[in-house]
């Protein structure tokens, strides 16, 4: 009974197979193009088109037209101001990351940011320096360039020394990683960034921010520990630390302990008082100029031996071209560069496209971090992407568009032309400190463990599993290892779905699992199956395995146990050992009947029963002559819920096809409903149809299936005592509404069985 009140709709129309409704509604032809359409199309050139493409590739031009110059412009300047001396500092503690002299840092703040300006389409991400890539680049570094004994024997090292020659190896790893991001753009393959889920991300990061907080130890506590690089590289690192623990510099671990609290204590504070806050308090900056100031006027590297940023070569060195042999070195490090820097980029800037209500395109994105690269590493600058916290300092300023990152990298080229020689006494474990702080956002992911493992455990594993890797074998090598266990766990799911038996919710034309449910309904005779998952190569055997689990005999083995009995019967049959009666068969000999042992044509007895020279038909689930046993079949229906079905290929098809003859061979009827279109057409292509698999069996839905079986088997349905179960004609009611019918003439009935 529907509750007083509920809501009531009514549906008058004819029961319908694929073919009856094919035949009663004609269908729209729809033109569809081949590759060659898609090439000339592509290759298609008109002035509207090439105003799009000019556009796309200069998204300046579209942003710009639409700039309110008296409503955005301070709020960029503001920004701007505040994000280029974040990214000063940043620039000079990351480029530690990479293990190359600081000042280089500068070089990618400002380079990269110059081409985004013009060529990216987000406006709010901050472009420059990101730690997991400086790390990344730094492994490559030590890898060529060791810290302790001679460099790799790589062509255009003679000459050079220790620190020219890693910089040219980040500057050429870089511009490759530039040509790859630079080509995937182009060939619009940007989609490549979807098999990056979230929880792998997640999970690298995370093992990332491990990896730097280690490297970082050695500045925090003013230790000389060699760059190491490859396969368990963390934990000789770690060994190396404990060893030398007693040689720590007590004045650097001072200095890091006090930056990095109070460091943490404003930005808690910057936290919880954004909305009060006009701008977020600059103190890595503040804490940056005071430990330069107190530097300076105690002399702390004379007194302490504590090891400080030098130097700073004032102006831009000129461009340096790549090395074609360091190509070849690190071309297997630089395609998880260019996809781990683009990936972090895009997921930022998608955040704040949706916050701020704009588009972004990835495969622009690819070719804007591409060029920003390949012009960068030209100015020896190493690869830029965009730091989380530095992005949001441009955005929580009030920045609009990419003119407060113009302005930031002006803040920046000032640094290096005029003013920065104000760093030399600055110490490099504040750039330690300021970079472990900065992990705060990234340590705090191991926080999704448990949620994980509630949620979703196959998740849980990938995280896990990227983790791990990522942290043991590099993260390069990790990064594989997270593709690989994410495609594993997808295969699994698909290979392995949670197949289920369905049973009609009494009174309405609603089936749910049947284990789900009490108040159900399932006719005598009749099973159905629903797979949630494509089927394909795979998962066919396991399909099959669950459908023969689900209707509860093996179709083949009852058909040949069938054939046996049918050979048996003729034979004894022609030597009047058995003879028909009006009652059945009846046993004329004096023993028992001993079952043929002839094993000669095997195969027959996968082909279709074959009642030819018997007196009648047999009933398999009468009684048969006595030691003739065949298993019973309790069905003669049975409905496969196609509707999860997305895709069936080749060896599905073959699979699915010969499930489905064995099932008719042993006389049970098989539906197949909610079967998409584009299969279905995919079945009539491939030739699927004949003699006993046949287009009939395809219906709408399931309830046009199961109305049509109740009326192919009344008898079925009348063996329970409970009439009414399954709604057979839908009646919808619609308070203060009119009857909305097919037929106008026929009045609308609800007759239920």
């Amino acid at each position: 009974m529907m509750r007083q009140g509920a809501k009531q709709y009514v549906v008058a129309r004819p029961l319908y197979s694929e073919e009856s409704f094919a035949e009663e509604h004609a269908k729209v032809y729809r033109h569809r193009k081949t590759m060659l359409d898609h090439i000339k199309q592509y290759f298609t050139c008109d002035a509207k088109r090439a105003k799009n493409a000019a556009l796309s590739l200069l998204p300046v031009i579209g942003w710009m037209k639409m700039y309110r110059i008296k409503e955005w412009l301070l709020s960029d300047i503001v920004s701007g101001v505040s994000t280029g001396l974040v990214a000063v500092l940043q620039g000079l503690a990351y480029c530690l990351l990479a293990s190359l002299p600081p000042w280089y840092g500068l070089f990618s703040a400002f380079f990269p940011v110059i081409i985004y300006f013009f060529l990216g389409t987000s406006r709010h991400i901050s472009v420059g320096p990101f730690p997991v890539l400086c790390l990344m680049i730094g492994s490559v570094v030590t890898r060529l360039v060791p810290d302790e004994g001679p460099p790799a024997n790589i062509t255009g090292f003679e000459g050079l020394t220790r620190d020219e020659q890693r910089v040219l190896v980040a500057s050429s790893v870089t511009f490759l990683a530039g040509i790859m991001q630079l080509a995937m753009g182009v060939l619009q393959v940007g989609f490549v960034v979807m098999y990056l889920s979230d929880t792998l991300v997640s999970g690298f990061t995370t093992a990332a921010a491990i990896h730097i907080l280690v490297s970082q130890l050695k500045f925090v506590l003013g230790l000389q520990v060699p760059g190491i690089s490859g396969p368990l590289a963390i934990i000789y690192t770690l060994e190396i630390i404990f060893n030398k623990i007693t040689s720590v510099n007590v004045c650097d671990v001072v200095i890091s302990l006090v930056i990095m609290v109070v460091v943490f204590i404003v930005k808690e504070l910057n936290d919880r008082f954004k909305s009060k806050l006009p701008v977020p308090i600059p103190i890595e900056v503040i804490m940056t100029v005071i430990a330069c100031g107190v530097s300076y006027a105690f002399n702390f590297r004379a007194k302490y031996g504590i090891d400080i940023v030098g130097d700073i070569p004032q102006g831009y060195e000129p461009p340096l071209a790549p090395n074609v042999h360091i190509f070849q070195e690190t071309a297997v490090e630089a395609f998880p560069m260019a996809i781990v820097g683009f990936a972090v980029a895009f997921s930022v800037a998608k955040v704040y496209s949706v916050k701020h209500d704009y588009t972004i395109d990835g495969n622009q994105e690819l070719i804007a971090f591409g060029v920003s690269n390949i012009f960068g590493a030209s100015f020896k600058s190493f690869a830029a992407s965009t730091a989380l916290s530095r992005s949001a300092v441009q955005e929580s300023t009030g920045g609009k568009t990419q003119i407060a990152g113009l302005l930031s990298a002006i803040i920046v080229m000032i640094v290096t032309l005029a003013i920065g020689f104000l760093l030399n006494p600055l110490p490099k474990s504040v750039l330690g400190a300021v970079v472990i702080v900065n992990l705060k956002g990234m340590l705090m992911q191991f926080r999704d463990i448990p949620y994980l493992w509630r949620r979703d455990k196959p998740d849980c594993v990938v995280w896990l599993g990227t983790c791990i890797a990522s942290i043991l074998l590099g993260l390069d090598l990790g990064l594989a290892v997270g593709l690989g266990v994410e495609l594993v766990s997808v295969v699994l799911r698909t290979q392995f779905p949670r197949c289920s038996v369905l049973a009609n919710i009494k009174g309405t034309d609603i089936y749910k699992d049947r284990k789900d449910y009490t108040d159900i309904y399932e006719p005598v005779g009749v099973k159905i199956f629903r797979i949630p998952s494509p089927i394909f190569f795979a998962n066919i055997e396991f399909f099959r395995s669950k459908l023969v689990e689900a209707v509860g005999f093996n179709p083949l083995r009852v058909l040949r146990k069938r054939n046996k009995a049918v050979r048996m019967i003729r034979k004894l049959l022609k030597k009047g050992d058995l003879q028909w009666t009006s009652k059945g068969f009846l046993n004329t000999s004096c023993g028992p009947i001993k079952e043929s042992e002839d094993e000669s044509n095997m195969e027959d007895l996968d082909l279709p029963t074959d009642f030819k020279d018997l007196p009648a038909r047999i009933d398999w689930n009468g009684e048969l002559p006595s030691n003739i046993v065949v298993p019973r079949v309790d069905i003669h229906s049975l409905i496969l819920d196609f509707a999860a079905v997305s895709f069936l290929d080749i060896s599905a098809l073959k699979g699915l096809k010969t499930a489905l003859k064995e099932l008719i061979r042993v006389e049970v009827e098989v539906y197949i409903v909610a079967c998409d279109p584009y299969i279905l057409e995919k079945l009539h292509n491939c030739c699927f149809f004949d003699d006993e698999v046949q287009p009939s069996m395809f219906f709408l839905t399931l309830h046009d299936a199961m109305l049509h079986i109740i009326e192919k088997h009344p008898d079925s349905t009348e063996k329970k005592s409970d009439f009414d179960k399954i709604i057979t004609t839908v009646t919808i009611h619609n308070p203060g509404g009119s009857l909305r019918s097919r037929d106008k003439n026929v009045p609308p009935t609800e007759t239920k069985f």
